[in-house]
């Protein structure tokens, strides 16, 4: 019950990482290798070389762990990076695992397919991401 109350208060739980935390390339090389490795698995064992559910929730996670384990002035690059690292492990992924290829209109169309079914989860990791930035960038 205590634990639920702390939560509650708005304090988070002990960081797992002993020490100041993850530096900026830390955050951002854990956030590009978590999202990387759930689109890779995902586009390796679907038919149709698009991401899933567990894409995206991979995408919700490495926002909310860029913020929990990274040092004080790292909450830009927490926010900042999920997006960019998922568009750059689509375009390396969907012509190689995918196997279109290089045909323009069938990456174009994977990477649009992929945006669209990912853009909720984006959007949600967006607002955490950024929500999280301002509220740590008010409190210095």
């Amino acid at each position: 019950m205590s634990t639920i109350a702390s939560n509650l208060s708005g304090k988070m739980p002990a960081s797992p990482i002993k020490g100041p935390g993850l530096t900026i390339p830390g955050v951002a090389l854990l956030q590009s290798a978590l999202i990387f490795l759930f689109a890779a698995i995902e586009i390796f064992f679907k038919s149709d070389s698009s991401t899933g559910i567990f894409t995206g929730l991979s995408i919700v996670a490495s926002f909310i762990g860029g913020l929990y384990l990274g040092r004080a002035g790292t909450s830009y690059v927490s926010a900042v990076t999920p997006p960019i690292a998922f568009i750059a492990a689509l375009i390396l992924l969907v012509p190689t695992i995918g196997g279109t290829g290089a045909h323009v209109t069938l990456l174009g169309t994977a990477l649009v397919k992929s945006l669209a079914s990912e853009a909720p989860y984006l959007i949600i990791g967006a607002v955490i991401g950024w929500g999280g930035h301002f509220a740590r960038r008010r409190n210095k």
